[in-house]
């Protein structure tokens, strides 16, 4: 039976507070495990909109309503009002999540601030903002995270060094086609990078004619047979106004026979001797503006 990871980006406060309590309710429904990722720090969400001028941006926004998907608040925070702490304010939704038998993780402190900088920081501002989430999941949670994602697919070389000095075994900071071991500078680390194999609703809602009516089946096409995948969602879009999207994939999924499981789970069924070694790379993904890390 294929196995279909559910790997959830909590990027913002309100995705925290009201996102997470929805896709819940609908992961219990569906009998369904998946790995919740959070960011543990300041919600700067609005500073993306200095994103304008980057090629591909405007084509991206203008598929899907941001305002609908993200409310006016939370795009003002860090413009016209103060960015909120979300990890201090949205505790006990993470904690839920925890509770109901989801893994959890680290997506990054400053969601906005890592994915517009982290390609060109080096290992000092690298290290600092993941010991920051690393701090803030641990005394939120009482434990280590066992796994980590990327905040926009977005990573430098000491980022996956440091993803090895957590002791972490697997984690899922890009886009590709299967798992494998990344190399950096030549050397392999040592742990497993799961790629998300899938596109996001909000990389194909408004190309080819696909809509928030239809766009369940072109995921679902995608999905037929025996392979397994990882789908990366967001509380900000499945667990609000694409809930009825998610809820169609989550019946077809299962009408499939796939098993809906933690990227945990997942990673149980990796053989690691199999794996083949490949360098960090960056490129492109359709219906995404700008590089990110790619399988090569």
């Amino acid at each position: 039976m294929a196995r279909i990871a559910l790997k959830v980006d909590v990027d913002t406060l309100r995705g925290t507070r009201e996102g997470v309590p929805a896709l819940l309710s609908m992961l219990s429904a569906a009998e369904a495990e998946a790995t919740f990722l959070f960011s543990l720090g300041p919600d700067h969400t609005g500073w993306a909109l200095r994103r304008v001028f980057r090629p591909g941006f405007l084509k991206k926004v203008s598929r899907t309503s941001v305002v609908s998907n993200y409310g006016l608040r939370t795009l003002m925070y860090g413009v016209l009002l103060p960015g909120p702490d979300i990890g201090r304010k949205g505790a006990a939704e993470m904690r839920a999540a925890a509770a109901a038998g989801h893994e959890c993780g680290i997506h990054t402190w400053d969601h906005v601030y890592w994915q517009d900088n982290v390609r060109e920081r080096d290992a000092a501002w690298t290290r600092r903002q993941m010991q920051q989430s690393f701090e803030r999941f641990t005394d939120i949670f009482g434990a280590a995270p066992t796994t980590h994602g990327a905040a926009g697919w977005q990573m430098n070389n000491e980022a996956f060094r440091q993803i090895d000095d957590w002791g972490m075994v697997y984690a899922s900071d890009g886009r590709g086609t299967a798992p494998y071991i990344p190399t950096v500078d030549g050397k392999a680390c040592r742990h497993v990078q799961m790629p998300t194999t899938l596109p996001t609703l909000d990389e194909l809602i408004g190309v080819d004619d696909l809509t928030e009516d239809n766009v369940h089946k072109a995921v679902l096409k995608l999905t037929e047979g025996d392979g397994d995948h990882i789908f990366t969602l967001h509380t900000e879009l499945e667990g609000g106004k694409l809930a009825p999207v998610f809820k169609r994939l989550l019946s077809g999924w299962r009408a499939q026979g796939h098993q809906l499981v933690s990227m945990a789970t997942y990673y149980q069924h990796i053989d690691r001797s199999d794996l083949p070694q490949m360098p960090v790379t960056w490129g492109e993904i359709p219906g995404r503006s700008g590089e990110l890390i790619i399988q090569p």
